[in-house]
């Protein structure tokens, strides 16, 4: 019903319908008769019920409607041409003058009256696109300018951020290989013990690795006095802190005392 309005209301505002409105008023005015009145409002009927839904008139409405919005996307963009900076509008009128140039060569040298549709429509087309598409990188190039002091600030953040990561992470590695070594020494000593209680002689006991024991002890000490100026900053935070680096407590492996076993 809608759609069908929008021709209605084109057909009543048609100059041919307006003056011939004021026409037939006049007549009326003129010979103080209203017969031309009670003309002019038959034939309005009239005119109302059928132009309204021709075929042929609802073409000539939708190709005027097609034109009044070219028309309006025309000066829309060249009202946005006017706001771009010196050098992009050159480049813009440029576009447009090699385009107009390119119609003037195929016209000249194929003899043609006129350029193919296609051809001038394309370049329309690639012409208006070229604009848009300045409009819209001249709008988010002057929103990084504006944006520049807090693009340094996020990138500041993001670099302290990574460098906590980091610093979390190898303080997390260095728990791990202190577990590993705590357990590796409750684990040596529960061997000692084993092959105490079952040694057939007390030379068997000298078989045991107590080198290899002690050398990984140094080297996870040696491994943590490097890593402590970075869990310098990190120590008032743990004395105020009851939150342990390890999601779960060290499980030592030797809660109860062992029991020696009489041979």
């Amino acid at each position: 019903m809608k759609y069908n309005l929008s021709y209605l209301k084109e057909a009543l505002k048609e100059p041919l319908n307006i003056w011939s409105m004021v026409g037939f008023t006049a007549a009326a005015a003129y010979t103080q008769s209203p017969i031309p009145l009670a003309m002019g409002a038959l034939l309005e009927v009239g005119y109302l019920a059928v132009v309204p839904a021709s075929s042929l008139y609802r073409r000539v409405v939708e190709g005027r409607e097609i034109r009044r919005l070219r028309e309006q996307r025309e000066r829309l963009r060249e009202d946005l041409i006017k706001t771009f900076e010196p050098r992009e509008r050159e480049a813009v009128e440029y576009l447009r003058w090699m385009k107009n140039q390119i119609c003037a060569n195929y016209k000249k040298f194929t003899r043609a009256r006129e350029v193919p549709a296609h051809i001038d429509s394309n370049l329309q087309i690639a012409w208006e696109s070229f604009v848009d598409l300045l409009d819209m990188y001249r709008r988010r190039k002057n929103h990084l300018q504006a944006d520049a002091p807090t693009r340094h600030l996020l990138e500041r953040n993001l670099d302290i951020l990574r460098q906590r990561l980091k610093t979390f992470n190898d303080i997390e590695k260095s728990v791990k290989r202190v577990e590993a070594q705590l357990q590796s020494i409750e684990n040596f000593f529960g061997l000692v013990n084993d092959q105490v209680v079952t040694m057939p002689t007390p030379e068997h006991i000298a078989s045991l690795d107590f080198d290899s024991l002690l050398s990984g002890i140094e080297m996870t000490k040696e491994f943590l006095e490097e890593t402590s100026p970075m869990l310098g900053s990190f120590d008032s935070i743990l004395d105020r802190s009851p939150v342990s680096l390890s999601s779960e407590p060290y499980n030592s492996a030797l809660r109860q005392p062992m029991k020696q076993t009489e041979r």
